[in-house]
């Protein structure tokens, strides 16, 4: 009998977490999957909207219908799924899983951490004002509707202007409820055009540069205060809609030795997806916030396959180097990198920005410039660098960032 419940735990059932076991599966290892929530789907479940498995699968399927397919897959891959199974530690080679039964320890060769990423609520963006019913996030809307038809205001108020706020949009309108406005803090918005064009092609006015006050109403929301061209405008509405601000699910990492990257609020990984700890993973949006759902999904099988290939390797094999960078860059991924001789699950450094920017970006290698590039970086949109063969040998890995007017 083997001395552990699988070669490979994956905590996590959404779209990064099936595929890796998937792969894993067809790497022939044994993967228990395991999820906390009744389904696998992760945030997919109560998605309302297409288009989710278009590169995965060569078709489109809307958020419910994406979570049952990746369902099926990983039952006819034969990977063993453990639903209402809620991780709750993180040990070295082993969790500690609470479920129907009471609580138990499973152990693994190696351990997959997929946990994704969550909107902020209003708590941790400071908002001011009264209490009232009626402040919820897109995630937690989508959830009242997909799994309890109730849908809690008619007239909401729309806070950001990332893709998952155009969702937002969408979900209101299909469901009859009629934003009065959206609102961007920032002077522009940060989903691209034309997406963002949406919001007034349906008649809800965009305010940029405007943010929350004060938020009124005893029971219920009755009104906001907002601030926009440094003057104060009251608009009358009976919910607020909180989109995007996305911070990774990393409590797990918080709470174990190994923490958490400051620039990512996500684990620290290298470029096979390996943590600090040689023999824990991980892959999709608990490495940073946030990116859809079939680049989580196939970051999942690649870092899958590298786990796959992980085993009979010594895992202790390569001291991480950092990788560092410069204001206003807000984090870099895959943020350490270590010595290897397989082939990486990541090919190339994914970068954002803290702000909107012009300059010129670099990469350099213990002191040697090795690819530049001038532009207009934008916040929340990813900025791709391809990892150079020799980077994992090198002492000194920095992004140097230099303003330009």
């Amino acid at each position: 009998m083997s001395a552990v419940d699988a070669d490979v735990l994956v905590v996590g059932g959404g779209p990064s977490g099936v595929a890796a076991a998937i792969e894993l599966r067809r790497q022939g290892r044994r993967v228990i999957l395991l999820d906390r929530e009744p389904a696998l789907g992760g945030a997919t479940r109560h998605c309302a909207h297409s288009p989710f498995g278009m590169l995965e699968f060569g078709r489109v399927y809307f958020g419910a219908a994406y979570g049952r397919k990746l369902t099926r897959e990983a039952e006819k891959a034969g990977v063993d799924i453990r639903t209402g199974h809620s991780v709750v530690e993180l040990g070295e080679g082993s969790v500690l899983v609470t479920a129907g039964p009471g609580v138990e320890k499973l152990t693994a060769e190696r351990i997959l951490v997929t946990t994704g990423a969550r909107e902020k609520p209003r708590s941790a963006r400071l908002l001011s004002g009264d209490r009232p019913i009626g402040v919820v996030t897109t995630g937690t809307l989508q959830s009242y509707l997909a799994f309890h038809g109730l849908l809690p205001f008619r007239r909401p108020l729309i806070v950001g202007s990332e893709l998952v706020s155009l969702s937002a949009v969408l979900t209101c309108l299909s469901h009859g409820a009629r934003p009065v406005a959206m609102i961007e803090p920032r002077a522009h918005a940060l989903a691209r055009a034309p997406l963002t064009w949406f919001p007034s092609l349906m008649g809800i006015p965009f305010h940029r540069g405007a943010e929350i006050v004060d938020i009124l109403g005893r029971t219920r929301v009755e009104a906001v205060t907002i601030r926009r061209a440094e003057k104060l405008e009251t608009l009358d509405c009976d919910g607020v809609l909180l989109t995007g601000q996305f911070t990774p699910e990393s409590a797990l990492f918080l709470q174990s030795a190994l923490g958490i990257d400051p620039g990512t609020a996500g684990p620290a990984v290298d470029q096979q997806g390996r943590s600090l700890d040689p023999r824990t993973f991980a892959a999709g949006n608990v490495l940073r916030a946030v990116e859809t759902g079939g680049w989580a999904y196939r970051e999942g099988r690649a870092i899958g396959r590298a786990i796959a290939e992980d085993f009979g390797r010594d895992p202790e094999d390569g001291v991480p180097v950092p990788v560092t960078f410069d204001a206003p860059i807000k984090l870099v991924v895959p943020n350490i990198l270590r010595r290897a001789t397989s082939a990486p699950a990541f090919r190339q450094f994914q970068l954002r920005v803290l702000r909107r920017v012009r300059g010129r970006l670099s990469l350099e290698l213990d002191g040697r410039e090795v690819w530049q590039a001038r532009g207009l970086w934008m916040p929340e949109r990813r900025i791709l660098v391809p990892i150079p063969p020799d980077a994992p040998q090198a002492q000194n890995v920095h992004f140097r960032f230099r303003e330009e007017d």
